[in-house]
């Protein structure tokens, strides 16, 4: 079951929720021998979409590799989740990935979460096929479809098929290519050859010249022979258009019902002979410079990019080879952290069925278990060499909830549980936030969460409760001021004695120093949340001694650590420090730190105090029907529109959104698209909060401390 580098073809399909990937693999499973009967998303018996939540949601959400042995080459297959919560199994499955086919629903046409693969499609600069499904759908449209797809993906999106007719009725295509008409049984499989119908050769004849001058284009050879002969053979319009997709300069559209068995057929066919192999994709460039080829007679390097956590099994790794052979026994150096892993078996993926080998070779996907040290982005050497594969990158989360568990004693259980689940999804994260004093969870949308708390619950027997986290604030002063603080306590012998003059102003770059006071130290310094604390010494004469600056910075510290509006850091202020008292025997550390802050407090409140928000950049991409609805929304929280284009059939709206409002904003914009738009969300910068929004926040955080 092992292949040869070049019999491979690794592909992985790709596309929005419903439109039809998992249904399509089972067929072309079925199609290859892989499999004796079909099995449906509805019959929970498909093998790709194999694990309960799968079953119970009826959705994929994790990618599954598979594979079928077509002709004389071995096709890995790998599925992927059309929502775009589990984008990371999207961007980890097109690492390993030589060609991916796009799956568009013909009655819906291209929709967002397409949008959304396309991006990592050019990013990893991946062959692309278009399939157009469920052409049997009563409200499929194919041309619709195809004039979306070309709108957003461009010129070079160029159909190979069309349907005969389509629908309910749904049983013919036209191949463009070979120039012929597939007619299928009423139950699907394999179609009778028919010569293409007087009333269609006109529509066919352009595609097929469309298809010759993409094929002469990307040859010169080819080009010559075209403008002699006015046309190509076979073999040689096979060879240019196998260029051309290995040059991502023509993305071929194909047509199928995947439900009902039509036009698999002829798409594995051309994987099978169009296709790359892995041979024949460029070469891989490495983190740490140079190059690495798909060489199955070069040392072994292995690229891990999916881990996951399986009861009674532990870690199951899944892996690309992309060097030399490997065999069970082998021994390699993990280049991400130097440990030395044994690899003690390997197996193939038949969805959630493992298959033993005993050879896997330069780029051929595989599964192992147990590895002590390897993670997902990790790269595996033989010993001496020094390869590491450029990681995957994962976008920014979209949503964070402040978890908690209904007894203390559940929170460590929660915690290492999370940690586990983390390592497998690169875009869960998991924060101790000693800022906000809650533990904070980062993920791509409220499914996203749901789904780990599902699995929580489980796997590991624990329940999570969600909430919104606390924000971020900053606090900060807009104007000036003076104060004199002395603290003093005597309880016999020796006691506490420390005065200060204190005054702090708003610091900004560039701005001059304290006038009235003379300067004997200075120092600006960044602090570890963002922003500044600039600090003076201006004391003369001795009236504090200058053995008393540390445990003086170290007051006003304590106060900007927790600030005196809301307990927010403290940021962007200057204290300059002019006078003050000290004595011979009561005065210590202790006593100029306590000084400091009630000095540093008082003077904050008389500063023209003033609450800081984050403000996060956010992208959404919307239909142009839902953009009212959608701006509508946003300026309910307090949004502040900063430009407007078109993408696509798609709208997209950018502004700038305190993060305090965008709490379930995921939920909120599925809901008013019915699931047709995506947003990306940065953080941006912070920005003052209006008046009446700061006294509530104060209100609130006094009625919390007095509690």
């Amino acid at each position: 079951m092992s292949a040869n580098t070049k019999d491979l073809r690794n592909v992985v399909l790709l596309g929005h929720s419903d439109s039809g990937k998992t249904t399509l693999i089972e067929t072309m499973l079925y199609e290859g021998g892989a499999i004796k009967r079909r099995g449906s998303v509805q019959g929970q018996n498909t093998v790709s979409d194999n694990t309960d939540l799968e079953h119970e949601k009826g959705k994929t959400i994790f990618s599954h590799q598979m594979f079928v042995n077509w002709r004389n080459n071995k096709l890995n297959i790998i599925d992927t989740p059309g929502f775009d919560d589990f984008v990371g199994e999207v961007i980890s499955s097109l690492k390993v990935a030589d060609t991916a086919i796009i799956v568009l629903n013909a009655a819906n046409g291209v929709e967002v979460g397409t949008e959304l693969v396309w991006e990592y499609v050019e990013e990893y600069e991946t062959p692309a096929i278009f399939v157009i499904n469920q052409m049997d759908h009563p409200k499929a449209d194919f041309e619709k479809t195809l004039e979306q797809a070309k709108e957003r993906f461009g010129s070079k999106v160029v159909p190979v098929q069309y349907p005969y007719n389509s629908g309910t009725n749904f049983n013919a295509i036209i191949d463009a290519l070979r120039m012929v008409m597939y007619e299928f049984p009423p139950n699907g499989g394999k179609p009778e050859k028919k010569a293409i119908p007087e009333s269609e050769m006109a529509k066919a004849n352009k595609m097929h010249n469309a298809l010759v001058e993409i094929a002469a284009e990307n040859e010169e050879g080819l080009m010559e022979k075209y403008f002699a002969e006015g046309n190509l053979s076979e073999d040689d319009l096979a060879k240019g258009i196998t260029i051309a997709l290995a040059k991502q300069q023509f993305f071929p559209v194909f047509v199928t019902s995947g439900l009902k068995d039509m036009g698999s057929g002829r798409l594995m066919g051309f994987i099978d002979d169009i296709a790359p192999s892995p041979e024949e994709r460029p070469a891989r460039k490495l983190e740490n410079g140079g190059e690495i080829s798909y060489d199955p007679n070069d040392k072994t390097t292995i690229f891990i990019y999916k881990t996951t956590s399986e009861p009674q099994v532990g870690m199951v790794s899944y892996f690309k080879v992309l060097s030399g052979k490997l065999k069970p026994g082998d021994e390699l150096i993990n280049a991400n952290n130097g440990e030395t892993e044994r690899i003690s078996q390997i197996f193939i993926a038949e969805g959630k069925e493992r298959i033993p080998v005993t050879e896997l070779v330069a780029g051929d996907l595989g599964v192992t278990v147990k590895l002590k040290y390897g993670h997902s982005n990790d790269t595996l050497n033989t010993k001496g060499l020094d390869r590491k594969v450029r990681p995957m990158k994962f976008p920014e989360s979209r949503i964070r909830k402040a978890i908690s568990t209904d007894s203390i004693s559940d929170m460590e259980k929660l915690v290492t549980a999370l940690h586990k689940i983390e390592k497998e999804d690169p875009t869960l994260k998991v924060e101790q936030s000693a800022e906000l004093r809650q533990t904070i969870l980062h993920g791509q949308g409220q499914l996203h969460l749901d789904l780990v708390k599902q699995r929580l619950l489980k796997e590991f027997n624990v329940n999570m409760n969600f909430d919104n986290p606390r924000i971020s604030y900053r606090e900060t002063i807009t104007g000036k001021a003076d104060a004199d603080y002395r603290h003093k306590k005597q309880s016999g012998g020796s006691g506490q004695f420390g005065e200060i003059h204190m005054r702090v102003e708003n610091f900004y770059e560039g701005m001059e120093d304290p006038t009235g006071v003379n300067i004997r130290q200075e120092d600006i310094e960044d602090l570890p949340w963002g922003g500044k604390l600039a600090f003076y010494w201006c004391i003369v004469g001795g009236a504090i001694d200058n053995r008393y600056i540390g445990a003086i910075k170290k007051g006003i510290m304590q106060q900007m650590k927790e600030g005196p509006l809301t307990g927010s850091h403290c940021q962007n202020i200057r204290v300059t420090v002019y006078d003050g008292k000290m004595h011979s025997v009561d005065s210590n550390d202790i006593s100029f730190q306590l000084a400091a802050s009630g000095a540093f407090k008082e003077a904050f409140h008389d500063a023209k105090p003033q609450l800081l928000e984050p403000i996060y950049s956010v992208e959404i991409l919307c239909p142009d029907e839902d953009t009212g609805d959608v701006m509508g929304d946003l300026q309910t929280r307090r949004a502040i529109i900063s430009g407007m284009d078109s993408e696509g059939h798609y709208q997209k709206i950018l502004a700038e959104v305190p993060l305090g409002e965008l709490h379930d904003y995921g939920s909120t914009l599925r809901s008013i698209t019915g699931g047709r738009a995506k947003f990306s969300m940065k953080f941006s910068e912070y920005q003052l909060v209006p008046g009446n929004v700061q006294q509530e926040l104060v209100k609130n955080h006094s009625q919390l401390e007095e509690a």
